[in-house]
Parts: structure tokens; sequence; C-alpha cells
């Protein structure tokens, strides 16, 4: 049987091609839904951004035709239909109060299911709460899952173990040239590419990364990046990752405190001739769902507190450095002459990003659109890391399978320009791991 999607605002705002992914059932449109758009469609934030290019869409879905009737979405999907009215359903009003936009958008659900008795009626919304309401008026409520990752437990890691190999072929890693052919290592799990490996035998052990277009598995070695010395098996795999000019696309992904965000930026000052600006930016989640305007000050000073935690890190990097070191003048002339520029997404727009490292810090708060908008803003010599914890989401309509972070690591991880590392060990403190553990 033919399906009815009734959308929620938010999967518009969520990914603004969302109508075209419903394959043959047809889709229907509350004029609420247009009106709440009305809302977002003036600002600088990606959400923003989303919703003037779906009014755009639908406009050009308009032209000469009439929504109410129905627009044919392309070969092989249904109609979209938009709904106008005032939906008249008595058993959702004498529920709830139809003054609310969610209310109204529950009642053409409800009013559709009694009008169209040929199909079944599903609301999609990524609002867990309207879900809930839904269901218990007895509609079919689900979530968008377009771009949802599954297993998210079983989430690509970037890293594995080998054990019970011998102890010739560690030893092998350990002098010249320090690689082995991947074709000698028989009976193992297949390997993506840049992925690293703990290798074993006894107390024998070495670090090894897959270059796939060489067939081999080379040794990786501790460094240190601008005074930040890596603590643990990860932190050294993740400075590789970040070191290596070919891997254009790098994501770290651990709980606070096992160091993401400072071993990206000590990478990019420790590779800071390679490129010409280094740029560290976040998503600004308002602090108690409310936005930045109540806070007092101007532009910069309302910023700030969410710009903060990147700061932080870039004094980390300096307390570690001599005052009187070369590499101590080089960071304050770098923040001095804004060769390291801190600062919220939203103001990339318009930026040319050719030769830049871009971290972007708390990813996982990002949609998989607005990650795809960040990376095709990428030009030569350029490399863009993502930094978060997929299960530390701050934003209502994410959880751990659908956010950007999640969506980037399953889509690349077989790619040669793309690693990852999943960063298991707290190194902020012995306190802060604790609570971590245990709270």
């Amino acid at each position: 049987m033919k399906k009815l999607f009734v959308i929620d605002t938010n999967v518009v705002l969520f990914d603004h091609t969302c109508i075209y992914t419903f394959h043959e059932h047809d889709v229907a449109l509350s004029i609420v839904v247009l009106e709440e758009l009305d809302r977002f469609k003036r600002g600088n934030d990606l959400i923003n951004l989303e919703a003037r290019q779906f009014i755009r869409e639908l406009d050009t879905l308009a032209d000469g035709r009439t929504l109410s009737e129905g627009i044919p979405l392309g070969d092989g999907r249904g109609r979209l239909f938009l709904e106008v009215g005032e939906p008249a359903s008595s058993k959702v009003s004498q529920a709830f109060a139809l003054s609310k936009p969610d209310h109204r958008i529950l009642a053409l659900a409800e009013e559709l299911r009694e009008r169209r008795k040929d199909r079944d009626v599903i609301l999609v919304s990524k609002d867990v709460n309207l879900r809930i309401k839904a269901k218990s008026l007895g509609l079919v409520a689900e979530d968008y899952t377009t771009g949802k990752v599954r297993n998210v437990e079983r989430l690509y890691p970037g890293t594995a173990t080998w054990e019970g190999l011998s102890g010739e072929v560690i030893t092998r890693f350990h002098n010249e040239p320090h690689a082995v052919p991947l074709a000698e290592f028989t009976g193992r799990e297949a390997l993506l590419p840049n992925q690293y490996l703990v290798m074993k035998n006894g107390s024998l052990s070495a670090l090894a990364h897959h270059n796939r277009g060489l067939g081999l598995l080379e040794r990786v070695t501790k460094r240190v990046a601008y005074g930040v010395e890596p603590r643990n098996a990860e932190q050294i795999f993740a400075l590789d990752a970040l070191m290596r000019p070919e891997v254009q696309c790098l994501t770290l992904t651990g709980r606070a405190g096992t160091g993401k965000t400072l071993l990206a930026l000590a990478a990019a000052l420790e590779q800071r001739r390679l490129y010409h600006q280094i740029y560290l930016a976040r998503p600004m989640v308002p602090l108690g769902n409310r936005d930045i305007g109540f806070l007092p000050g101007d532009v910069k000073s309302k910023l700030d507190p969410y710009m903060q935690p990147l700061w932080d890190n870039i004094s980390v990097i300096r307390h570690r450095l001599s005052p009187e070191s070369r590499e101590h003048k080089a960071l304050a002339e770098m923040i001095e002459h804004e060769k390291i520029m801190v600062a919220p997404l939203a103001y990339i727009r318009g930026r040319s990003l050719d030769h830049v490292f871009f971290i972007v810090d708390e990813a996982q708060n990002l949609t998989p659109h607005e990650v795809k908008t960040i990376i095709t803003r990428a030009g030569e010599g350029s490399k863009v890391v993502f930094t978060g914890d997929i299960h530390q989401i701050d934003t209502p309509y994410l959880d751990s399978q659908s956010n950007g972070l999640t969506f980037l690591v399953d889509r690349m991880k077989d790619q040669e320009l793309f690693a990852h590392v999943n960063l298991v060990k707290g190194e902020r403190s012995h306190l802060a791991e604790l609570a971590s553990t245990l709270l």
C-alpha cells in the first residue's frame, strides 16, 4: 500500500532534501511548517541555510503548479501535497491546545488518517516528545532515519589489535625498512585504509599503520608535536594521522579528556609552515536553548563563552612552551596576525578554505548535511579534522546514530584520504578519568 508521510519542521531543518527520500510514497506538508520556516530563514547559522534552501526548492517545484493538488517529485517518487486548511481533529483538540504548531501538525496527521483510508498515514519527526504524543492518539510516528547509522556500538574504531604474531615479524617492524607487506599476514581480519594496529606477542609489541596504496603495514613511532607528547597508543595513532599529508579528512572521537582537540591543535601548529591559516571552529549550541542575544555585551562578548574551550587548548600548549622559545614567540605572532582563527562555524560562510588546517570541535552537534557543507568548502591543500564525542549530544534532534560525526565515520571509512581514531583513555587527570567512568 502506498503511504503518506506527514513531515515535521525539524525534519526539514535537519535535511532540506528530505522530501525526496520517501521513494514512491507521497509527502504531506502542513502550512504550519512554512510558517515556522519563516522564522528560521534569516541568519548565518547552518540551520538558517537549510531553511532558505528548502524554501527555494519548494518555490522551484511550485513553478506554475498548485501544491494542494500534489506535485510529482520525480521519476520513481511520489507527490508532494501542501495542506493549507485548518485541520479539524476533535481528537487532538480535546487532548492538546491547537495554538501550538506541533499540535496543528499532529491534527493534520489525524485528519489525513481519517480522510485517506486508502493508505497508511505516518508522522515523521525528529522530536521524540511529538512522536510519543502521536502514538498516544493511535497514530503511526517515526524518526527521520535517512543518514542514520545502525549498530553505532559497532562503529568503525579506526584501530585494531593483532595478538599471537611471531616475534620475528614484530622485530622486523623495529628494523629497516620498518614495514612489512600486508600479504604476509594471512587469516587476519581485513583492514581499511589508514587503519592502525597494535601488534603483540607476549612482551613484544609494535604499532603499525595500514598503507593500502603500497600494500604495507608501516611502523608508527611516538613523536612530539609543539610540546604535546602522546601518552597512549590511540594518541600516538591520532598524532600520526594528523601529521600525514595524504590524510585530508580525519575524525577523532572519544569522551571528554582524551585529548582530541589538543592533539589536533598541536599537530596544526607543528605543520604551520604547510598551511596559510589554522582555523578552529565549533557549532554554537545556545545555553538552555536560549539564543545568544540574551547574553550581555557586543557580538564578541556574546561569542566568547562558546569559544572559550578552544582558547583553553591554545593556553595549554602555550604553558607547555618556554616563554623564551621560538615556538612560544611563533604562537603569539600567529594569534596576533590571525594565522590562528577561533570562531563559530557560521563564520565560515563565504570563506575560502585553501591551504587551511581546519579543526571542527564538538562535531557531534552537527547534522550530516552540515558536515557535508563544511567538507565541500575544503580547497586545495587543506586538511579538515572533526573532533567530538558521539555519546554527548547537546542538540534536541540528534542522537548517537544520526549526528554528522557518526555519519561521516561510517560513510568515509573506506576512502584512502580519510582516517579515524577513537580515543579511549582519558588523560586530563585521574580525577577526570574517574568521574567520566563512574559518574
